[in-house]
């Protein structure tokens, strides 16, 4: 990792690419331009595409970039801004008043003592707000994941928050960023997101890899599994994406794949070793039911290359 405090911005997302595939991120066409504009002009970057084609490892690969600190917020129905934002430690803070207001003593614990900084829970947000105290330092990343599970209100939030990266305890005061954090926005779009929130980032449209890349991805992950069984597995997986699963198999259930089968002695693929290995590229029981009639045909597919 880059020690914190020598980055320097990228010139250009030639810069980008390059340091992404150095971490093992292969990106595709364009991710590395839009990432560059969203560092350059310090707005969020908001990725959306289907589950599995490798958006949260987006933020994974930055951090090691940045060699800075990845800070995430997982959202989910019903978050709360305070459950992004801070809380206050109730159970140290009783604890606290129990220590120290004792029978005789001149002086309780005062509310300056009790939400003081030594009792202040940082959620994410407040993280990576208040972690950045040294405006020459390499900003952390802020992922923001799953974004489309909150609701309406909890965007409106972040809308504030972006805007300019200040946070206010009451209690306590104003955090600042001195450095704005690299935000990354996560959606399967699963329900649309509102077009605020949008046009405050830099959108990118994440696709599944071609073939040629997926496999280039699978032997970045797994090389010790080799050419012919990566390239078979990656085919094969693209194969099962096209029968309208449930759950369609993403990249990492692709490498995933190719680490079981590579574990099990096994540099090219057949379809006993597939079907004994299915549970490592599909998650459901009804799409194992689905693909196993046809496991054979899909498999002949993939080792003849076609």
């Amino acid at each position: 990792m880059t020690p914190r405090g020598a980055w320097t911005p990228p010139a250009t997302p030639d810069e980008i690419e390059t340091a992404l595939r150095g971490r093992g991120y292969l990106p595709g066409e364009g991710l590395a331009t839009a990432i560059f504009l969203a560092i350059q002009l310090r707005r969020p970057l908001f990725l959306e595409g289907e589950p599995g084609v490798g958006k949260t490892e987006v933020a994974h690969a930055l951090a090691q970039w940045l060699g800075a600190e990845l800070i995430r917020l997982q959202c989910y129905e019903g978050i709360a801004a305070h459950q992004a934002i801070y809380e206050w430690d109730y159970q140290r803070q009783l604890l606290y008043i129990r220590a120290h207001d004792r029978p005789g003593e001149a002086t309780p614990v005062g509310e300056d003592e009790l939400f003081s900084e030594r009792f202040l829970i940082r959620r994410p947000i407040l993280q990576a707000i208040a972690g950045s105290t040294d405006a020459r330092q390499a900003p952390s990343v802020l992922l923001i994941d799953e974004i489309d599970r909150a609701d309406d209100e909890f965007e409106a939030f972040l809308l504030e928050v972006l805007a300019n990266f200040t946070v206010t305890v009451p209690e306590i005061g104003t955090f600042h960023a001195a450095v704005p954090p690299v935000v990354v926005l996560t959606s399967n779009r699963t329900r649309d997101v509102h077009d605020a929130l949008k046009r405050r980032a830099i959108y990118h449209w994440v696709e599944h890899p071609d073939l040629d890349r997926e496999v280039a991805i699978v032997l970045t992950r797994v090389p010790e599994a080799g050419e012919q069984l990566a390239r078979q597995v990656t085919t094969a997986v693209q194969g099962l994406r096209t029968m309208g699963l449930y759950k369609s198999p993403g990249v990492a259930e692709a490498i995933d794949w190719a680490r079981a089968l590579h574990a099990l002695g096994r540099d090219a693929l057949d379809p006993k070793s597939a079907s004994r290995t299915l549970g490592a590229v599909l998650k459901y029981r009804e799409d194992a039911e689905r693909v196993r009639p046809e496991l054979g045909a899909l498999i002949a597919s993939a080792v003849t290359g076609g």
